[in-house]
């Protein structure tokens, strides 16, 4: 039986980002490396997949991810690995492995892979950003993270967005506040919706974090662990309070903010676009992990992070109307109608020299030359004809901004085209 005709699309749940959208890509990532660099953070890169142990043990067995989601394949050496479904694991993997002197600081970017239903700013291979910090239990450390998360949004030029906080307290309080949760919604069981009566009894913080309104309004007067941490919790989130304010990070407090993984410890935070609809508005997130590095094989290290899922944040941008795609035009496009090996050499020559050059191919007319110069966007058009050929001259003619078609020596062009940078404010 013949395999069906190919269709060309790619895969459900995944999508294409072509150039000039990728353009906006590109600001992201700089803008990124340049607001966490500048506070210590350094890239690392980690596999794109994992033993799978790694995120059963991090994640959590009972979360959604490692059990509905995940995808998992056993390899031709019948070990069984994972990809990659969120950012913080593998980090501390990575940190386990090899540890690195303490405080390590670490940003990413990468794809991650989750099997669920697509939709808008979501997909079955999405892409994200973030940093973590390993070592120091320093309650200013979450202070920094936090911040370097809310300056980075402001970065791209968003201000429509809120931050929600919590502590998910520690091992000392949370035992006893699941408890008392769990007696709380055990209670109203009859009244939650069907997934959390069925996980109720696994893990009742689950249900705080649902959306659907049953559950909202069962949860609306649950117990708040805010209000039953232990003294060393309530210390360390107030220290987090204090920090933000002094900063002038603004945030809102937030009990049913419990995440999904199952290695958050106090802090916790989340940040959500006010020009997206309630449902698809988380922007990014993350907390406090500090079990997780043991949990992984390591000895006791505390951390925190985040991490911002990139096309979710390119909506907030749409929505916001800020970050459009916007490619930088090339400094010249050089225009030969002499058999193109004098573009082939004015194009490399400017470029060896630092500037963006580009050209036509195929020996076209002047006027389709002169119409891609155009819509290239470049400053100047540097044309070569017959003439210029003959006196070893180049004419450059300005396409934006005015000014008067001129000769100048081809030996002069980097100069010429350099001064034209000049004019335009180019730096």
């Amino acid at each position: 039986m013949s395999d069906p005709p190919l269709a060309a699309r790619a895969p459900s749940g995944t999508h294409d980002v072509l150039w000039p959208e990728s353009t906006r890509w590109e600001a992201v990532l700089a803008a990124f490396a340049d607001q966490v660099e500048r506070a210590g953070y350094g890239l690392v890169h980690t596999p794109l997949f994992e033993d799978v142990r790694v995120f059963r043990r991090g994640i959590g067995e009972g979360s959604d991810v490692v059990g509905k989601e995940m995808y998992e394949f056993e390899d031709r050496g019948g070990r069984t690995l994972a990809l990659r479904p969120e950012g913080t694991a593998p980090l501390v993997r990575a940190y386990v492995q090899h540890r690195p002197p303490v405080p390590w600081k670490a940003w990413y970017a990468t794809p991650a892979f989750r099997y669920e239903r697509p939709q808008a700013g979501r997909y079955r291979q999405h892409h994200q950003v973030g940093v973590e910090a390993l070592g120091p239990p320093d309650p200013d450390l979450d202070v920094e993270v936090v911040a370097l998360a809310d300056g980075f949004f402001r970065s791209v030029g968003l201000a429509g967005f809120g931050l929600r906080l919590n502590s998910m307290g520690d091992g000392a309080c949370r035992p006893g506040y699941l408890a008392l949760l769990g007696g709380y919604l055990a209670g109203r069981r009859d009244e939650l919706c069907a997934e959390h009566r069925e996980r109720l009894g696994a893990n009742p913080l689950r249900a705080l974090d649902c959306k659907r309104d049953a559950c909202r309004a069962v949860t609306a007067g649950a117990p708040s662990l805010a209000d039953h941490l232990c003294a060393p919790c309530a210390e360390h989130f107030a220290r987090v309070q204090e920090g933000l304010d002094a900063l002038g990070v603004p945030y809102g407090l937030d009990h049913r903010l419990v995440r999904g993984f199952d290695y958050y410890t106090r802090t916790t935070f989340e940040f959500a676009s006010e020009a997206l609809e309630a449902a698809q508005n988380g922007i990014g997130g993350g907390g406090r992990y500090d079990g997780l590095v043991e949990m992984l094989g390591g000895p006791p290290t505390p951390g925190i992070g985040f991490g911002i899922g990139i096309e979710r944040l390119l909506l907030a941008c749409d929505a916001e109307g800020v970050l459009p795609a916007a490619p930088a035009p090339p400094d010249a496009f050089v225009v030969d109608v002499t058999g193109g090996a004098a573009a082939r050499d004015l194009t490399a020559a400017l470029r060896r020299a630092g500037l963006s050059a580009d050209r036509a191919y195929d020996d076209r007319s002047m006027k389709a030359q002169m119409k891609a110069a155009d819509r290239s966007g470049a400053r100047v058009a540097l044309i070569v004809g017959p003439d210029e050929a003959a006196s070893g001259t180049v004419s450059l003619r300005p396409l934006r901004g005015g000014g008067e078609q001129h000769r100048v020596p081809a030996a002069g062009v980097v100069d010429a085209v350099r001064a034209a940078r000049r004019d335009a404010g180019a730096p």
